[in-house]
C-alpha cells in the first residue's frame, strides 16, 4: 500500500486499492475539491490528510484539528480517511461529526483549536466531495498554502509523527446555535420561510432561527443526501424560484436559503422576488453604517458597482473595497483591513467583532438580515431593496471550461479587454473606463455598466456576470451581444449552465 499518489489508475482494479488516487486539479485555489471515485480514493484522502497534518507541523502551529463532515452518503467515510492520515502525522483530531462549516469554524474557538479539515463539497452536487481548511482561525487556506499542500500531497512527502490521537467531541452544534441566536432577539412578527434542499442545514437552522424569535415554516429542510428536489444551492435559480413559491402560497416575510454546508444564504423578499447577495450586502452595509460611522466593507468583484456610488454610505463615512471572488480572499482581506462585514455575491458573508469572528456564516447572515427587519419595522424587505439605486445584474452564468485550460483561456480573454480598452474601444457604443484585472476582467463602460469574466475555483467553468445601469433589457444585451459571442471565439469553452 503507498500513499504516493499515482496516475492513470482505474477503479476496479489492484492498483486503486493499493495506491492513492489523487487528482492535482482537485486543489483549488481556496479549498480542495474532486469526484469521488475517478479522480480521488480512500487512500488518496488519507495521503491528504497526513500531507495536511504535515503542513500543519511545518507552519508551526499547535496540531490540533477540527473535524467535521456534511450530509452526504459517502462523506463520513471520506472523514474517517481524512482523520487516518492526519492522525499518521501526529495531530489531536476532534471529531465533532456532521456539522455545517461554520460549525467546525466556530468549534476552533471553542475548543481552542487552531487548525480545521471540513469534510464538504459545499454546494457541489452529488459525487463530488473536498475540504475546507485552515491553521489560523478564521481564516482558510489560499493559494500559497494550497500550493504547498499539494506539493506534500502529490510529492509523497508526508511525515509520519508519533503522538497522534482522535477524540469525539459532543456539544458543539448546540453551543454554535446558541451563540447565534443570543445576539439577535426579534421583536418585530416575522414569518420566515427556511430553505436546506435536504441538505445538512436542515439539521441546524430551523430551531435556530426560531430562537432569534421569529415564525418558521420549514421547506425541504428533513435530510436526504440524494437531494430529490434539487441541489442546496442558493445561488442556482431552481431553488430560490422554489423559495418564491413558497412564500407567495404562505404570505411569508421573507425565505433564507442554505447551501449545503451552510456558509451562504440566499434571500428572497416578501414579494417573492430573488434579491442577489451583493443587494443584501448593500442594504446590510446602509443599515449597519448607520451603526457604525467609517466602517469599511469587502467585496468581491462579482458584485454590483453601486457600493462605489451608493449616497447613504457615503453619508455614514463607509468605505468598499472591491476584491478578489472566494470565500478564502474575501474572508482575509476582510480581515486584513478589520473591516466591519464582508459580503460576496455567491452569498458568503463575513462579519468581524462584535457581529461575528469573520468566518462566513449562512446563518449569521440571517440573522443580521432579521436584525435589519427589526430595526425598520414599517418596512417591508421588498421596500428596503427597493430603497436601493436601480441596476441590472445578471444571475452568475458558468460556460464549461476545462480546469486544466480555464486558466490559460482566461489570461487570452483578459489580455483581450485590456488590449480593448488601451485602444479606446467601447462595448455597445460605451467606452471602456477601466478593466480590472484582480481576478479575471471586470469591464467597466462610461455609464457604470460593466462585464465580468473570470475562471471558477472549484469547478470546471468560467463565471460570467453582467450589470446594466439602464435596463433589463441592455443588461441582457451585454451578455447575448458582447460576452457570449466573444467567448464563442474560443473552442475550449463549452455550453453554459445557464443562460439570460
Amino acid at each position: 500500500m503507498s500513499l504516493l499518489p499515482k496516475t492513470g489508475v482505474k477503479p476496479n482494479s489492484f492498483d486503486y486499492e493499493t495506491c492513492a488516487v489523487v487528482a492535482p486539479t482537485g486543489f483549488r485555489e481556496y479549498d480542495a475539491r474532486w469526484l469521488f471515485g475517478n479522480d480521488l480514493n480512500y487512500l488518496g484522502v488519507q495521503a491528504l490528510g497526513l500531507g495536511l497534518g504535515t503542513y500543519i507541523h511545518e507552519r508551526g502551529v499547535a496540531p490540533r484539528v477540527v473535524v467535521g463532515h456534511d450530509f452526504r452518503a459517502y462523506s463520513i467515510n471520506i472523514k474517517n480517511a481524512l482523520m487516518l492520515g492526519l492522525m499518521q502525522a501526529g495531530c489531536e483530531v476532534l471529531d465533532i461529526g456532521l456539522a455545517l462549516s461554520p460549525i467546525a469554524y466556530f468549534a476552533q474557538f471553542d475548543l481552542d483549536a487552531p487548525c480545521v479539515a471540513m469534510v464538504t463539497a459545499s454546494h457541489n452536487e452529488n459525487g463530488w466531495t473536498g475540504v475546507k481548511m485552515g491553521c489560523q482561525a478564521p481564516l482558510t487556506f489560499g493559494p500559497e498554502e494550497i500550493g504547498r499542500l499539494k506539493e506534500i500531497v502529490l510529492g509523497g512527502d508526508g511525515i509520519e509523527r508519533p503522538g497522534g490521537s482522535v477524540r469525539m467531541i459532543e456539544g458543539v452544534q448546540q453551543r454554535y446555535m446558541d451563540d447565534i441566536s443570543s445576539k439577535v432577539h426579534i421583536k418585530r412578527p416575522l414569518k420566515v420561510i427556511c430553505a436546506c434542499g435536504n441538505g445538512t442545514a436542515g439539521a441546524f437552522a430551523p430551531q435556530t432561527l426560531r430562537a432569534m424569535g421569529v415564525e418558521v415554516i420549514e421547506m425541504d429542510c428533513d435530510l436526504d443526501n440524494t437531494f430529490p428536489k434539487y441541489n442546496p444551492n442558493p445561488e442556482d435559480h431552481h431553488m430560490l424560484s422554489e423559495m418564491a413559491k413558497v412564500v407567495k402560497s404562505t404570505g411569508a416575510d421573507l425565505a433564507l436559503g442554505f447551501d449545503g454546508d451552510g456558509d451562504r444564504c440566499g434571500v428572497v423578499d416578501d414579494k417573492g422576488d430573488e434579491i442577489f447577495a451583493d443587494k443584501i450586502g448593500l442594504m446590510l452595509a446602509r443599515d449597519l453604517s448607520e451603526q457604525y460611522q467609517d466602517a469599511t466593507f469587502v467585496v468581491d468583484v462579482k458584485s454590483t458597482g453601486l457600493y462605489a456610488t451608493d449616497a447613504v454610505l457615503k453619508k455614514n463615512g463607509a468605505t468598499t473595497v472591491y476584491w478578489k471572488t472566494g470565500h478564502s480572499y474575501i474572508k482575509r482581506k476582510t480581515a486584513e483591513l478589520n473591516a466591519l462585514a464582508g459580503f460576496e455575491k455567491s452569498g458568503h458573508f463575513f462579519f468581524n467583532a462584535p457581529l461575528g469572528r469573520g468566518y462566513d456564516d449562512g446563518l449569521v447572515a440571517a440573522s443580521w438580515i432579521l436584525a435589519m427587519l427589526d430595526r425598520n419595522p414599517s418596512q417591508t424587505l421588498s421596500d428596503l431593496k427597493n430603497a436601493l439605486p436601480v441596476a441590472y445584474t445578471s444571475l452568475t452564468m458558468s460556460p464549461h471550461c476545462a480546469d486544466e485550460l480555464k486558466y490559460e483561456v482566461l489570461e487570452r480573454i483578459v489580455k483581450a479587454y485590456e488590449d480593448l480598452g488601451k485602444a479606446g474601444g467601447s462595448i455597445l457604443g460605451r467606452k471602456i473606463r477601466d478593466v480590472i484585472t484582480v481576478n479575471g476582467a471586470r469591464v467597466h463602460l462610461e455609464d457604470g455598466s460593466w462585464v465580468l469574466v473570470r475562471a471558477s475555483s472549484n469547478k470546471p467553468e468560467l463565471v460570467v456576470v453582467v450589470e446594466s445601469l439602464r435596463s433589463e433589457d441592455d443588461m441582457r444585451d451585454l451578455f447575448r451581444k458582447e460576452v457570449k459571442p466573444r467567448l464563442e471565439t474560443y473552442p475550449e469553452i463549452g455550453s453554459y449552465n445557464q443562460e439570460i
